[in-house]
Parts: C-alpha cells; sequence; structure tokens
C-alpha cells in the first residue's frame, strides 16, 4: 500500500501527464511556486469558480459580484496593515542555507507529537478490535498520556509566542524541542527575523516620477474600498454582501506542496457587511453554509473539519478554517473570519472619505461589521484533485487510475466513441457529438483499443463514455459507459442529453446546500 507521501507524487504527476497542472515557464527549468493550468486543468478551476460564484450570486439575493483592479493606490495597503504587519517569522540554517519559516517548524513539530499518539492508539485498535474504547485507553495509556502533556505544553508555549510576537521566544522553542533541518540534519539556527510578504512594483515613466506599488497579497481591499459604489450605485440594504473571485500575489520564502502554497494564486473571497453587534451570529452562519457547500461534492464528509484560530489577526474577533485531509495532512482551504468594522474604519481614516451606513429601520448611520469568507481557488482545486484520485485493482491484476470527480466539476462531461474507424461510426459519433456540444464539454476519440480510450478518460474523471457501434445505426442505441462503476447500458440517442444534464447540473447540489428556496441571508 502506497504512503501518503507516495500518494501526493503520484498525483502531482497525474496532473502533468494528463494536462491538468504544468510547472510555469518550464522550457527555461521552471519557476519556483509558480505553476500553469492546463487544458484539463483550466476546465475544472472554472468549473469551481463557477460552483463558488453562482452559490453567492443566484442562491442570495443580496449578493453581488465586482471585479477590482490589482494594482491599488499604495495607502490602501497602509490602511489595511499590510506594510506593517504582513511578514512571516523566517529562520535560516546555516549549514544547509536554507529558510524556513520558524512557525511552521513548530507546527509539524506539534503535529509530530500528535501522529505518535494516533500510532499508539491505531496499534491498540489492531489489538483489541472491537471491544476496543477510543476514548478510554486515551484517558489512561501511560505513553499517550505523555506524548498529550507534551503536544500540549509546546501548543501553549507557541502560542504565547505567537501572539506576543515574540522571536527568541519561537527560536528558543526550535532549539529546545531539537528541532532539526530536514536537509543539514543540523540544529545550527540563526535568529528569526520578520519578512514582508508583499511583491513591490513601480508605476510611472520616469525613475524619479514613479510610485512604489504593491501586487495585491489579498482581494478583499478592493471589496472594502468600493463598499460605498457598490452599496449606493445597487441601493443595497445591510445586511448585504459582495463577492469577488481574483489573483493575488505573494512572496513566499517556504512555498511547497505543489499549488497549496503558491507566489500568484488565486481567491474567492466574499465580504458580507452585517450590524455591529449581529456579527458573531452572522460568522456562525457563514462557517455552517460554507461547509455545507464543500460536503455538497461527495467527497467525503470525514475529510472536512473546522479549525478555529487561537491567534486572532489585528482585525478580527473570531476566526476559523474550514480544513481538508489532503495526504499531507489536514490542511486550510477556506478561512471564514470576523473582521469587525477595522478595513472600513481605517480606509475612512486613511482616505478622510465618511465610510458608512444609514439604517433606515435603526434610524443612524454605523460602519457596518464584515463576515469573510475566503477560499483558494488552487488549494479548492488540489483538494478536489487528491479527494478524487484513486488507483482500482482489476480482476486479472490490472491497476486502473481513476479521478472520481464530482460530475459539476468535470472537466469533460462525455467522451464520444466509435467502435471502429469505418462502417459509417466515426459520422454518427460526430452527429452526437454536435447534438450534445452546446450544453456541455464533450469530446470525441476513435484512437485505440476501446478499453484504452476508457482509461484514458477515467484518468481525467469523465462520468460517461458513449459508444457508438454497429447496431447503433440500426437501432438508434448508444452503449453508455459509468466512469465509476465501469456498468454500461444500452440507452436511446436522444436519452444522452437529459442523463447528462441530470447528473452534471449544479442544481442539484445547490438543493443539498439551501433545499428549493433561496438562501434566507436577510433577516
Amino acid at each position: 500500500m502506497a504512503t501518503q507521501e507516495e500518494t501526493f507524487k503520484k498525483i502531482v504527476a497525474h496532473c502533468k501527464e494528463y494536462g491538468f497542472v504544468f510547472p510555469s515557464s518550464e522550457i527555461y527549468d521552471g519557476l519556483a511556486a509558480v505553476y500553469d493550468y492546463g487544458q484539463n486543468g483550466v476546465e475544472l478551476k472554472n468549473n469551481i469558480k463557477r460552483y463558488w460564484w453562482d452559490s453567492m450570486t443566484l442562491l442570495h439575493q443580496n449578493i453581488v459580484g465586482i471585479d477590482a483592479a490589482i494594482f491599488m493606490h499604495p495607502t490602501t495597503w497602509k490602511a489595511s496593515g499590510h506594510v506593517d504587519a504582513f511578514n512571516d517569522p523566517l529562520i535560516d540554517n546555516r549549514d544547509s542555507k536554507k529558510r524556513y519559516r520558524a512557525d511552521v517548524l513548530i507546527e509539524e513539530q506539534i503535529a509530530k507529537y500528535e501522529d505518535k499518539i494516533q500510532k499508539e492508539v491505531d496499534k491498540a485498535k489492531k489489538r483489541f478490535g472491537d471491544s476496543f474504547d477510543e476514548q478510554m485507553f486515551r484517558q489512561t495509556n501511560p505513553r499517550v498520556l505523555e506524548h498529550q502533556q507534551k503536544r500540549d505544553a509546546l501548543h501553549e508555549r507557541y502560542s504565547a509566542a505567537m501572539n506576543a510576537n515574540d522571536l527568541d521566544e519561537l527560536k528558543q522553542i526550535i532549539l529546545d524541542e531539537e528541532i532539526v533541518c530536514p536537509i543539514s540534519g543540523t540544529r545550527n539556527w540563526t535568529d528569526v527575523r520578520q519578512f514582508n510578504l508583499m511583491f513591490q512594483t513601480e508605476m510611472g515613466s520616469t525613475a524619479d516620477g514613479a510610485m512604489k506599488i504593491y501586487l495585491r497579497p489579498e482581494t478583499a481591499q478592493g471589496i472594502f474600498v468600493n463598499f460605498l459604489n457598490v452599496q449606493k450605485t445597487g441601493r443595497m440594504k445591510i445586511p448585504f454582501g459582495i463577492a469577488q473571485i481574483g489573483k493575488a500575489f505573494r512572496n513566499e520564502i517556504v512555498a511547497r506542496q505543489f499549488v497549496f502554497r503558491m507566489r500568484e494564486f488565486e481567491q474567492m473571497e466574499m465580504q458580507f457587511f452585517v450590524r455591529p453587534g449581529e456579527e458573531l451570529k452572522w460568522f456562525e452562519h457563514w462557517k455552517a453554509f460554507r461547509l455545507k457547500w464543500h460536503k455538497a461534492l461527495g467527497l467525503g464528509d470525514d475529510k472536512y473539519r473546522y479549525h478555529d484560530h487561537e491567534k486572532l489577526a489585528h482585525y478580527a474577533n473570531a476566526a476559523t478554517d474550514i480544513e481538508f485531509q489532503m495526504p499531507f495532512g489536514f490542511k486550510e482551504v477556506e478561512g471564514i473570519h470576523s473582521r469587525t468594522n477595522f478595513d472600513l474604519s481605517q480606509h475612512a481614516k486613511y482616505s478622510g472619505k465618511k465610510i458608512e451606513y444609514f439604517d433606515p429601520e435603526l434610524n443612524q448611520s454605523y460602519t457596518p461589521f464584515v463576515i469573510e469568507t475566503s477560499i483558494g481557488v488552487d488549494r479548492m482545486f488540489l483538494s478536489v484533485m487528491c479527494g478524487s484520485y484513486r488507483e482500482e485493482q482489476l480482476e486479472g491484476g490490472d491497476v486502473r487510475v481513476v479521478l472520481g470527480l464530482p460530475p459539476v466539476l468535470a472537466p469533460v462531461k462525455a467522451c464520444v466513441m466509435p467502435l471502429v474507424k469505418k462502417d459509417g461510426l466515426p459520422e454518427k459519433a460526430r452527429e452526437i457529438l454536435n447534438s450534445l456540444k452546446f450544453d456541455f464539454k464533450v469530446q470525441y476519440d476513435e484512437k485505440d483499443s476501446i478499453g484504452k480510450r476508457y482509461r484514458r478518460q477515467d484518468a481525467i474523471g469523465t462520468p460517461f463514455c458513449i459508444t457508438v457501434d454497429h447496431d447503433t445505426l440500426n437501432d438508434g442505441c448508444v452503449t453508455l459507459r459509468y466512469r465509476d462503476t465501469m456498468a454500461q447500458d444500452r440507452v436511446k440517442i436522444e436519452d444522452l442529453h437529459e442523463i447528462i444534464r441530470r447528473a452534471v447540473d449544479p442544481k442539484e447540489l445547490y438543493r443539498k446546500i439551501v433545499g428549493d428556496r433561496l438562501e434566507d441571508t436577510e433577516e
């Protein structure tokens, strides 16, 4: 059985081999932590974005979208706190000359204690079988208690250091825990220091007159500076939301794990403006709604969990992550944050403009509070790929590689295949393809044996294969093969459209989330 690390390597290789993700500028040996989406990857990514966008703007009458520019006036980032506070604590190993995030090294050490506990639990579960009481074992086993005590003590110390922004203490933790550099194996560490993650550039035609500006590190500020524009032109009443999908840029020093942490990435963010004092109610609402959105895809409810933040950002009074179980552990895919009125207040202060909402029901003006839902498109893409990839052992010893993608997200919905390249079968197959192509992304394939063609489509996650054979010309029926079960049905050509539509229609997912009504976010 493959280890999780081996599985992840296979997924990365699969992404390249089947046109999902390529290293950027590969003919020039690539650019670290920058990737290009291939022909299948861009379709999957666009489908993810469409699923998110419609679940915001179609299901909620009080959420609208914008598309703000990547370049923003530099004072924006002073107001938001990014110029002064958007930093990572970094540490170098003098022997390997490699740079690491100090917080990540410590979090990995905490995870090692958790892994040791889990190994003890798994061994005991195997030994005692059905009679095993996991809760009792965790509370009484000496080895588990020892590991738990070390984990909790480290966690408490780490949280205190992060909240106090104590860089000396972070280094001391790394030394006390005897954390070694993965490359050199030594503990020859430098001091921890802060590094700002924003990319800088210049705008202007002359060196003297150039203005220093930044590539945006998040898309949220474009929403905040347009709050009044959208509210007034759309006659929006609180509560209401503004959604946006767009590129963001961070000069990540420790960019790794494929598309999980990149320097150029895409975000899907929604800022929901509410009355002061009602923010925690809405925080709980969006926390629940967003988890339902993820689970509706059917990748497995047990693969998701919440992770509440102990160290809150300077602007937040509540924050949680929705984490997905990747091959390298549970990792954040989406964040839900109660940002208070920090952003709008800061932009009002720095711009000198009054940014308030007049509430006719309360007959007063106030600065709205904000609940943010922020999801990384690339992380979502990776979670879908990891949750869908599987290898199946078939009779006769063959292995089938399948991407069990949710049909609504699959890059190709169906592939039409003539059994042979003669006798009028290709012409009939093309005719069927032409009848479907206005509604669905459909491929045509006549190369190699039918078995090889099926395998190719399994590997890119195509839910249906449609085979045209000699009987088709007489009875008007085709063989419809289902990706997940490999079952085959004989169906009429005129029924194909409805069968595919039912499987790939996002409305079925929206009903799982909200039923047949619009989501009630207009209390």
